[in-house]
């Protein structure tokens, strides 16, 4: 990236250093309730997915958490009695949670990646730091589905767990990265993207995250109505 041709507005730094600080506290609240008063999930993976969550959306998961999360815990299952069934638009909203969190994973991973190793693709590095990250996302959110949700909830044998799980990571990146992809893209070519190591770079990519969840959403909803994905 060329950072003598990118700056960004002088108010984006105050207000990245906010949601950032935001989002750790709130990515610490979540894993306290969880590891710290015992909330574990039901779903093993999710006890880290969650806080995951908190990362990117800030206060917000703690809403989400508390209302769809906390209540999947068997303590507050033997204090509370059984969580409410989830209807479709709920299963897709906790069930998107995955792919965001790989995505986040995919981030935090493929960009330091790139930057260390000059790749580039079709002369720019931005196209290798986004197929970088598609292909984390994909390979996280595909061990997510045949280890901990997914298969073994259907039971599925190796072999059709295996397509199975690949179909469903393949196709919630490919969604979540219309928005995340394009949301880099934009910043890119809008000349507003900033170093990878300021902090605005970091507050943009939770937008850019956000963006890729809800882009995801939808595709997240067709696969747990369908009963192809198992849902958080």
């Amino acid at each position: 990236m060329n950072d003598e041709m990118m700056s960004t507005p002088g108010w984006l730094t105050p207000v990245s250093w906010s949601f950032v600080g935001l989002a750790l506290v709130s990515a610490a609240y979540i894993a306290y309730d969880v590891f710290g008063r015992g909330h574990r999930q039901r779903v093993g993976a999710m006890n880290v997915i969650w806080p995951s969550t908190a990362l990117y959306f800030g206060p917000l998961a703690i809403w989400a958490y508390a209302r769809y999360g906390r209540p999947q815990s068997e303590k507050w299952q033997a204090e509370h009695g059984a969580a409410s069934e989830k209807d479709a638009s709920v299963a897709a909203l906790t069930g998107g949670t995955p792919g965001g969190a790989a995505s986040l994973v995919g981030h935090v991973l493929g960009v330091p990646l790139i930057v260390v190793s000059g790749l580039t693709i079709a002369g720019l590095d931005l196209w290798a730091m986004i197929a970088a990250v598609a292909v984390i996302a994909t390979a996280f959110l595909f061990a997510y589905e045949f280890f901990f949700s997914t298969v073994p909830a259907r039971r599925l044998p190796p072999g059709q767990g295996a397509g199975v799980a690949a179909l469903i990571a393949f196709a919630t990146v490919l969604a979540f990265d219309v928005g995340m992809g394009g949301w880099m893209l934009f910043l890119h070519f809008g000349w507003v993207m900033p170093s990878v190591t300021d902090v605005t770079f970091l507050f943009l990519m939770q937008v850019g995250l956000i963006l890729g969840f809800l882009t995801g959403y939808p595709m997240v909803r067709f696969l747990v109505a369908r009963g192809v994905k198992a849902a958080a």
